[in-house]
């Protein structure tokens, strides 16, 4: 399929999923969302808005990640960044904005994404938007759980944020 064949929903589709075309990167490209995701993050202080925007790109995930599949003609194409771009999101909601914790959860993150534990590798195996997005969601709340623990301990152990 060609740019000239596809419709505009098509296109925003694919927009959408690459992640503005983070996803055509030649390498990386799901690691590079997830630095879009921080970059998002960084930029977005509010936790409530963030909290939005975080809902709305797992929603979007659902929503364009079968079409962008059947499109591109492959399982999980790794131009459909979205789904790493999500799960980085779920992972950063309510977690302190210091560069400590972006740092740890940005390597959490992209552990758990590709050690994928349970129900994260039976998820991953799901046709559509199921398979591609739903081990990424868990990975994020992994990662986030793990997080807000670390979070906690330190809070008792006497550390500010």
């Amino acid at each position: 399929i060609t740019m000239k064949q596809l419709t505009l929903s098509d296109k925003i589709c694919l927009t959408i999923t690459s992640v503005c075309g983070v996803g055509y990167l030649p390498f990386a490209s799901g690691t590079w969302a997830c630095v879009v995701a921080v970059l998002v993050f960084v930029l977005i202080k509010s936790q409530f808005y963030f909290l939005i925007a975080a809902a709305g790109a797992v929603v979007l995930s659902y929503a364009c990640s079968s079409r962008a599949e059947r499109i591109y003609g492959e399982k999980d194409s790794k131009k459909i960044v979205i789904d790493d771009f999500s799960g980085m999101m779920i992972t950063l909601l309510f977690t302190p904005r210091n560069a400590q914790f972006i740092i740890v959860a940005f390597f959490l993150f992209r552990a758990l994404d590709l050690v994928k534990i349970p129900p994260a590798n039976k998820l991953e195996k799901f046709p559509g938007a199921k398979g591609i997005v739903g081990d990424d969601v868990v990975a994020g709340i992994y990662a986030n759980c793990i997080l807000q623990a670390v979070r906690v301990i330190l809070k008792i152990s006497g550390f500010t944020f």
